[in-house]
């Protein structure tokens, strides 16, 4: 099958840093993919280019079989590529109905009844229905992971790319948003998941990716990913 998005040889420098080593990496319809490794691996420097945030120097990146690298992260959005962010990029004084109508409104031929009935649905799946009215600065860092997950939602992904969505929230809502991504795969959408809860990782996934220095280091089940030496050297500091 044709993966629904692909890497080769991909890589990117800042400066005389090599941060991602070409990277080969495919991601078919209908994964659950655990992008993981230690701080600096070039984890969140991948999806930045997977995402249109970042060029790369040197590689290419496939959307469906289409030469992508270099796009802008728009044109990504509108091929249904959506992603979260390590810090939320919300619009902290707008309330939360409204940060949803932002990318409801964008695309085509949008019309607000139907961007507003849409965004109250998402808020509605995401418990955040209530808190509609509330500026998005007023509400819990949990919370916020999941209205940047709305926002997301809004643009019809096909595939999603989580970073650290699991960061600073409380265990109870990080069940409540394990329980979510649940449901969307199983409605079939393609997630790429990037955390350091390694735990809620092996509970999402059945497939991990791991990288360090900026390369591959392994790609597999999560069974024998656990116990790959050279994965627990990584994560060693060995």
């Amino acid at each position: 099958m044709q993966p629904l998005i692909e890497a080769r040889g991909l890589c990117k420098r800042f400066g005389g840093i090599l941060a991602v080593d070409h990277l080969a990496l495919s991601v078919q319809q209908g994964e659950l993919v655990g992008l993981i490794g230690p701080n600096g691996s070039g984890k969140t420097t991948t999806i930045n280019m997977l995402t249109g945030h970042l060029s790369p120097s040197a590689g290419e990146i496939l959307l469906r079989g289409e030469r992508s690298e270099g796009a802008a992260p728009s044109s990504f959005a509108a091929r249904r590529v959506g992603r979260t962010f390590q810090i939320t990029q919300l619009f902290s004084r707008m309330t939360v109905l409204e940060n949803m109508l932002v990318p409801g409104l964008a695309r085509p031929h949008s019309h607000r009844a139907e961007a507003t009935r849409q965004a109250r649905a998402h808020l509605e799946f995401l418990g955040l229905a209530k808190l509609e009215g509330l500026q998005a600065k007023n509400l819990s860092g949990g919370q916020q992971k999941l209205l940047e997950l709305g926002r997301a939602l809004m643009l019809d992904p096909e595939i999603l790319f989580l970073d650290e969505p699991f960061a600073g929230v409380n265990p109870f809502l990080r069940d409540e948003i394990i329980g979510l991504i649940q449901k969307l795969h199983a409605e079939g959408r393609t997630f790429v998941i990037v955390d350091h809860d390694i735990e809620a990782i092996q509970r999402l996934v059945k497939r991990l990716v791991v990288m360090a220095r900026g390369a591959k280091i392994a790609d597999g089940a999560v069974e024998d990913v656990s116990h790959d030496p050279e994965v627990l050297r990584a994560y060693a500091g060995v």
